[in-house]
């Protein structure tokens, strides 16, 4: 998921600018993300007396298990994409862990997935010269055999229209096929823009937009697109794909999923890709040796991790503690989600310990699949109905390692007095960052929030700071351990435990009511609230 916070300051820096018409149409594209008008927190928030709150601010801080746990999930697991033996174990781990704190715990089937294990990638340029490069297989990429596959590279053949393609598209039989545009510059814009005299960033946008057109073009004469073209190049007899996913920062690339049957496709590094690409231009012909091993386990089943500290007063009613377990597995998912994960484990570890009792019961949902479509939440909405209808609240984190800086109601009209309450109970270091967003506008999407949105449940995305999380880490090869910021993570927790509490002891039931949406100015329509959607329960096996 990628934080809504860096487009919302645009659009309030925008209203004060532009007419009414267009602040219609801005207002729309807002509530496609779930955004809403900001209003900062009031800076006066009391300071608590309340003694489980001060229990779970001193058990954060004093004993913490964030670290032990960050170390267990993301460097000894790894990452987790759905239908991996690494998934499976980080589920078993977490049903463990929360045994561990007494808490009870159970993987709940959902679906089944296409079971694909990841093996070594090594990819090698071993002519005009030797060079190792750096890059990996795409998730669900097919296996080399273990000597590998050496092969001539060539770019993806140029053609008029998708007919003279049908001719040049013979040229790839044997070769490995580069179908990513060659980028004109490895250093990302905020560079150019510190360094570059004005005119020379201006002439390279400006190149740069051009050569996008072309290549853009360049797929499109194929007759296919930029997701179908590699099954063509595999059905023409390329021995692999090559790819560049550049993410517009240093040394990172997006890394997401093959679409070949039976080639290996891999992503190389702009600066790597760019190598291969000018050798080509300059009328060599490089070769490079592919190795990379992977594993099909067939159809597996797939699972959502669910915790639960039962309720006392009110056992049958629930707040409910969401996060997306699985990731990309480019690095290890720190940020997305693992931060998210940590977070929610933490806080229901400090529950356990500081309020074992609580009044409602507190369910920690580790969901599956977010990545394929919120797939882990949408069947837990479908799956169990008598939970949500009996949804006190819902907090969901997911986007990135920053502290909280963002609620929004999600369109609940009443949502201010329960949040606002709720959140008062945070201490001013905390609260203090955290914009509010009442009553808001319902979230479609983007995290799993969206699916208890959908279904009428007062379910609420707890957005944080970005630290250059849509450039840096967000579905990237350096998502890692070493980007989360562990105080900011610390500060989440506890924000986190503070509302679930104060949730569970709350004597009034949260207000489901919801706002009444406006007329679209595109369509004359007037908006409806998002309607739940079913998940995929059986994929990637197409």
């Amino acid at each position: 998921m990628t934080s809504h916070l860096f487009y919302m300051k645009l659009f309030y820096k925008a209203m004060n600018q532009i007419n009414v018409k267009t602040q219609s149409i801005l207002f729309f594209f807002l509530l496609s993300l779930g955004g809403v008008f900001a209003q900062p927190r009031n800076s006066q928030v009391r300071e608590t007396n309340d003694p489980i709150v001060k229990a779970i601010i001193s058990e954060a801080k004093d004993n913490s298990q964030l670290k032990n746990l960050a170390y267990e999930l993301l460097d000894s697991i790894g990452p987790r994409l759905v239908g991996s033996p690494n998934m499976q174990k980080a589920h078993d781990w977490a049903v463990n862990k929360y045994s561990s704190w007494g808490i009870s715990a159970r993987n709940e089937k959902w679906g089944e997935w296409r079971g694909w294990e990841r093996g070594i990638s090594h990819i090698d340029l071993v002519s005009p010269r030797i060079k190792s490069l750096e890059g990996t297989q795409l998730a669900w990429s097919p296996s080399t055999s273990k000597n590998g596959t050496t092969a001539e590279v060539v770019i993806l053949p140029e053609a008029t229209d998708s007919i003279a393609f049908q001719q040049a598209v013979k040229t790839v039989k044997g070769k490995f096929v580069m179908i990513s545009m060659n980028q004109p510059t490895g250093r990302p814009d905020y560079n150019w823009e510190e360094f570059a005299t004005p005119e020379s960033f201006t002439k390279m946008k400006e190149e740069r937009n051009v050569q996008t057109e072309a290549w853009s073009n360049r797929i499109k004469n194929t007759g296919y697109t930029p997701r179908t073209i590699a099954a063509a190049l595999e059905k023409a007899g390329a021995v692999g794909i090559v790819t560049s996913n550049w993410s517009r920062g240093f040394g990172v690339n997006k890394i997401f999923g093959a679409t070949t049957k039976k080639i290996p496709t891999v992503d190389l590094s702009l600066e790597d890709y760019g190598l291969l690409y000018r050798m080509i231009e300059h009328g060599e012909k490089p070769e490079i040796k592919v190795v990379a091993e992977s594993k099909e386990h067939g159809v597996v089943p797939t699972f959502n991790t669910v915790a639960e500290i039962k309720g006392t007063e009110k056992p049958d009613e629930y707040v409910i503690l969401s996060a997306h377990f699985d990731s990309w597995d480019g690095g290890s998912g720190a940020t997305d989600n693992g931060t998210g994960t940590l977070t929610m484990m933490e806080a229901a570890r400090i529950l356990k310990k500081v309020y074992p009792n609580p009044k409602r019961t507190i369910i920690i949902g580790l969901w599956g699949s977010e990545e394929q479509g919120l797939n882990g939440s949408r069947a837990f909405v479908e799956d169990h109905p008598e939970i949500v209808k009996n949804i006190q609240a819902v907090f969901n984190q997911d986007n990135g390692t920053g502290r909280i800086v963002d609620i929004s109601g999600q369109g609940f009209l009443n949502s201010y007095n329960y949040i606002g309450k709720w959140l008062a109970a945070a201490p001013q270091d905390i609260a203090q960052h955290i914009s509010t967003h009442f009553p808001g506008y319902p979230g479609t999407g983007g995290s799993d929030f969206a699916s208890f949105v959908a279904a009428g449940a007062p379910a609420f995305n707890l957005s944080a700071l970005n630290w250059s999380y849509g450039t840096y880490t967000w579905h990237t090869n350096r998502d890692t351990y070493d980007k989360i910021v562990f105080d900011d993570v610390q500060s989440n927790a506890i924000l986190t435990a503070i509302l679930t509490y104060m949730a569970s002891e709350d004597p009034e039931t949260s207000s489901r009511q919801q706002i009444e949406l406006p007329v679209n100015p595109r369509t004359g329509e007037k908006g409806t609230w998002p309607t739940p959607t079913s998940p995929t329960r059986r994929g990637g096996l197409d």
